[in-house]
């Protein structure tokens, strides 16, 4: 019975959204474009701030979805396609009115820090974009992405194998999206492991592209660990008010602990990108203190 029921949903929810993404394209002149992404890093937390985001009475998201992941998977379609996704910019000037404050509208595609190419069609379409980036634990990343891509039907390896497959997986794909060769990969897209947890490359990709100073890079640990206390971190950033929402965690996944082994040869691996890391940013990571 729940699985009908849950099918049900599932047809309900897929319908509401072609209704409303017809009703997008058909109104994209009058339509907002963000001011802000979440652009990563997958299971780091980003579906959590996002849902925070949307509690914000001054926060707009695209219609019935968390990402529409226009600059990694349909950059062929016009900015309009884009533009279709976002609330109208009557909506907008009167959510302004009724709370007196500005309206900063928002998306979250984790694929984006990822990706070779965002960063510069992010800057090019979206000059002024301010970008939002949470860094978790990269071998407790890799290990939750493992297990979230297991559950999704992408992978069908166990981990230990999965990262023993990954650069011979991976070998040419990025090139191949540089070049044009491919407008997507699934390989890239869903099975880098450890290549996605090397954060400074991607960081430094997309400071150069949208500016330093328009990125705010959260520890995903240290944020979670006192939300109320960081949450104004983030509405600063922003230009939101202070409004308190509910910060809970989503999308967490058990598993069997990772051996021993495995968390030491990672650890090893992401070392020298986490001392990079730290010299840029600042800080040293939560993970190693």
């Amino acid at each position: 019975m729940t699985s009908v029921v849950t099918s049900v949903k599932d047809a309900g929810r897929r319908a509401a959204l072609v209704a409303a993404d017809q009703l997008g394209h058909r109104t994209a002149a009058r339509r907002v474009l963000p001011s802000m992404l979440i652009v990563g890093a997958q299971r780091a937390g980003t579906t959590t701030l996002f849902k925070a985001l949307s509690q914000h009475e001054s926060f707009l998201g695209p219609t019935l979805r968390k990402g529409v992941h226009y600059f990694d998977l349909h950059f062929d379609e016009p900015l309009d396609w884009y533009r279709a996704h976002f609330p109208t910019k009557a909506a907008a000037e009167s959510l302004q009115h009724r709370t007196g404050s500005a309206v900063v509208v928002g998306e979250s595609s984790p694929y984006y820090l990822w990706h070779p190419l965002v960063a510069d069609r992010i800057a090019r379409a979206l000059p002024g974009i301010r970008v939002v980036a949470l860094l978790r634990d990269p071998v407790e990343r890799a290990y939750s992405a493992h297990a979230h891509e297991l559950a999704r039907g992408y992978e069908t390896e166990p981990f230990e194998r999965a990262l023993d497959l990954e650069v011979e997986r991976l070998a040419g794909e990025e090139e191949r999206i540089r070049t044009g060769e491919i407008d997507r990969s699934l390989v890239h897209q869903h099975l880098a492991y450890v290549q996605r947890g090397e954060y400074i490359d991607q960081l430094e990709r997309m400071a150069g592209a949208v500016g330093r100073d328009h990125m705010l890079v959260l520890d995903s640990a240290d944020f979670w660990a006192q939300p109320e206390h960081n949450w104004p971190t983030v509405t600063s950033f922003l230009g939101l008010s202070e409004k308190k929402v509910a910060l809970e965690q989503h999308n967490a996944r058990s598993r069997a602990p990772m051996s021993a082994d495995v968390r030491t040869r990672l650890e090893e691996h992401f070392a020298p990108f986490d001392e990079r890391l730290a010299r840029w940013w600042g800080r040293t990571p939560s993970w190693r203190r």
